[in-house]
C-alpha cells in the first residue's frame, strides 16, 4: 500500500489547519477553561476534580437546581465534552437543565486539557470514566440513581453511546453529532478519510495528550500500512457502540441520535443503521450541516432545535413530562434545500420511492488525476451548504473525459425530492491491483453546474488486473430537493483531497455494465 503523495499531504495541511480554526469558531464555543484554583465560580457551578479509572483526575463541572430542597432527590445528566474542548464546553446548556430541574455534572473527557491520563479515543478507560462520574454524582450531589441521563456532542456521544451499553443505571442517552462505527466512519469504502482524520489527530496534539496506542495506530493509517489493517479495524470495533448493541438494547436505555447530512467526520449513514437496530425508544434527527455545526448555536445558548428536542427527550424519559415527544414520528430530517422537516416512522420509509439511473457504456479513466469533481474541503464546505446554500460544484460538461466517467440522466419535468441513500452498482476492471474510485451524484442546472448531492470512496486491494469485478458502494446519505428542469449526473474519479487514494502510477479504470449485470445508481426519492 503506497503512501499519500507530498502534495497531498500539504493540502490536507492546510485544510486542516482552517477547519480546525472554523470548528473552534463554530462548534466549540464557549471555550474557557476552568476557573483556576481559589478563583470563585459562576453562581450554581462548583468547580470539582473527580477520580476516574485507575484514579485518573477529571476536571468537572457541577450545576444544580436553584434552591434545592433538603432530602430531595433529582434527575441526573452527564455531560463528557467533546474531542478536544475544554471542561465549559456544556454550561450554558447545564445552566438550563439545572433550571429546568435537573443535576448537571460535565466533565472533560481523559487526556484533554486540564484532565490526567491519555487520550484512549474513547476506549475501556473512558467508558469506565463515564461510571466513575455517575458514581461520584449519586454520592456527592442530590442526583437519583433511578434517573440517570448521559449526553454529549461529538466525543461526547460516542462516549455516551457506549457508557448506555456498559451501565445499566443510564436510561436516557442524547448521542449529537456522534458515531455507532467507527470504522465506517472515517474507513468508509475501505479509504481512510485523509482530512477528517488528520483534524482529529491536528487537535489531539494541540489540546492534549495522545497515548501511546493513538500515536501509533494514526501512524499506520495515515501511513497505509495494510499489514495492521485488522488490528487497526479491531481497535476501531472497540470503541464502537454498534459492536455493543445488543447490551445497549438489553439495558434498554432511551436514545436520541442527532447528526448533519454533510459530516466529513462521522458521516449520517452510520448513525442510520444504527438507529434501525435499535430495540428501546428511539430517535433520529438529521439536519443540514458538518460536524457539530447542527448542535453548535445551542452551546452559545441560542435557540437550537437539536438542543430544544433533547431538553423535551430528557424530560419525558427522566421526569415522565407528557410532551408529547413520544408521539412524534422518530425520525426528523430537515431538508438540505428548504429547511423545512419531515417526519418518518421509521429509517426505511424515508426513501421509500426509488428512480434507477443506468450507466450503459463503457468509460475508461487514467488515474492519479483530480478532475475537478470533489466532495470539498473538511468542515468549511458542509458549513457553507448549511449556511448559503452552497454546497461543493463542479462544471460537468468541463469535466475531462480521460479523468472522470460522466453519466447523465434525463432532465426532469419536476421536481426529484432525493432523500435517504443513493446506491452505485457497477463492474470496474482495473490495470492494477490496488485502486481507489469517488462516485459523486451532482444536481445539473441548465447551464451544466453540477451541485454536490452526495459521495462516497471506495478503495480495492489483491484484484487481479484485466478481470471485472462488482462494486456496490452507499453514498453519504442526504435530503436534497432538484428542481424541475434539471438532472442528476454521475461523476466517478479517482482522487480526492478529503481522502487517501491508492492508484498506481498508470493506473486506468474501466467502468463497464455486462448485460447480465447492468450498471446503475439507485436514488432514492420521498413517496409524494
Amino acid at each position: 500500500m503506497r503512501k499519500p503523495r507530498t502534495a497531498l499531504r500539504t493540502t490536507t495541511t492546510a485544510a486542516v489547519s482552517a477547519a480546525l480554526l472554523a470548528g473552534t469558531a463554530l462548534a466549540g464555543a464557549p471555550t474557557a477553561a476552568a476557573a483556576p484554583a481559589g478563583t470563585a465560580a459562576p453562581p450554581g457551578i462548583r468547580f470539582v476534580d473527580i477520580a476516574g479509572d485507575g484514579g485518573t483526575v477529571l476536571k468537572a463541572n457541577v450545576v444544580t437546581p436553584a434552591g434545592a430542597e433538603e432530602g430531595r432527590r433529582y434527575p441526573v445528566i452527564v455531560l463528557p465534552t467533546s474531542w478536544a474542548m475544554p471542561q465549559a464546553e456544556y454550561l450554558v446548556q447545564a445552566r438550563k437543565l439545572a433550571d429546568a430541574g435537573y443535576v448537571v455534572v460535565s466533565y472533560n473527557s481523559r487526556g484533554f486539557w486540564q484532565s490526567g491520563g491519555h487520550i484512549e479515543v474513547a476506549g475501556p478507560p473512558d467508558v469506565a470514566d463515564a461510571s466513575k462520574v455517575i458514581d461520584w454524582a449519586l454520592a456527592h450531589t442530590p442526583a437519583d440513581p433511578e434517573r440517570v441521563g448521559m449526553a454529549g456532542v461529538s466525543y461526547g456521544a460516542g462516549i455516551s453511546l457506549l457508557a448506555a451499553g456498559h451501565d445499566k443505571r443510564i436510561k436516557a442517552v442524547v448521542a449529537m453529532s456522534g458515531w455507532a462505527d467507527l470504522i465506517d466512519s472515517i474507513y468508509s469504502g475501505r479509504t481512510q478519510h485523509l482530512q477528517a482524520a488528520g483534524l482529529l489527530g491536528g487537535a489531539g496534539l494541540l489540546t492534549g495528550r495522545p497515548s501511546a496506542e493513538l500515536q501509533q495506530t494514526l501512524k499506520d493509517f495515515l501511513g497505509s500500512n495494510l499489514s495492521k489493517e485488522q488490528e487497526m479495524m479491531a481497535w476501531g470495533a472497540k470503541r464502537s457502540p454498534a459492536a455493543y448493541l445488543d447490551r445497549i438494547n438489553a439495558n434498554g436505555a432511551a436514545v436520541m441520535l442527532g447528526n448533519a447530512w454533510g459530516d466529513t467526520v462521522f458521516p449520517p449513514n452510520q448513525y442510520a443503521s444504527f438507529y434501525e437496530k435499535l430495540k428501546g425508544p428511539k430517535r433520529l434527527e438529521f439536519r443540514p450541516g458538518d460536524h457539530a455545526t447542527a448542535e453548535a448555536t445551542g452551546l452559545l445558548g441560542l435557540p437550537n432545535d437539536t438542543w430544544t428536542n433533547a431538553h423535551r427527550w430528557f424530560d419525558h424519559h427522566l421526569k415522565g413530562a407528557d410532551n408529547g415527544i413520544d408521539r412524534e414520528q422518530p425520525v426528523q430530517l430537515k431538508s438540505r434545500s428548504t429547511g423545512g422537516y419531515e417526519g418518518y416512522p421509521d429509517w426505511k420509509s424515508v426513501g421509500a420511492a426509488e428512480r434507477r439511473i443506468a450507466l450503459p457504456d463503457s468509460r475508461k479513466v487514467y488515474a492519479n488525476v483530480d478532475s475537478g469533481a470533489n466532495g470539498g474541503i473538511v468542515m468549511l464546505s458542509s458549513i457553507l451548504d448549511q449556511s448559503l446554500k452552497l454546497p461543493p460544484m463542479a462544471a460537468v460538461p468541463l469535466l475531462p473525459r480521460p479523468f472522470a466517467a460522466v453519466w447523465q440522466s434525463e432532465r426532469y419535468g419536476s421536481a426529484q425530492h432525493v432523500r435517504g441513500t443513493a446506491k452505485l452498482h457497477t463492474t470496474v476492471t482495473s490495470t492494477k491491483p490496488s485502486g481507489t474510485l469517488v462516485a459523486y451524484l451532482y444536481d445539473v442546472g441548465p447551464l451544466g453546474l453540477g451541485k454536490l448531492v452526495s459521495h462516497a470512496p471506495y478503495t480495492f486491494h489483491d484484484k487481479a488486473p484485466g478481470r471485472p469485478f462488482a462494486v456496490d458502494l452507499e453514498l453519504f446519505s442526504t435530503a436534497y430537493d432538484v428542481p424541475a428542469g434539471h438532472r442528476l449526473a454521475l461523476v466517478v474519479d479517482t482522487v480526492d483531497p478529503l481522502y487517501i487514494e491508492h492508484n498506481p502510477s498508470g493506473a486506468r479504470l474501466t467502468f463497464s455494465s455486462p448485460s447480465s449485470d447492468p450498471s446503475y445508481v439507485s436514488v432514492p426519492l420521498r413517496e409524494e
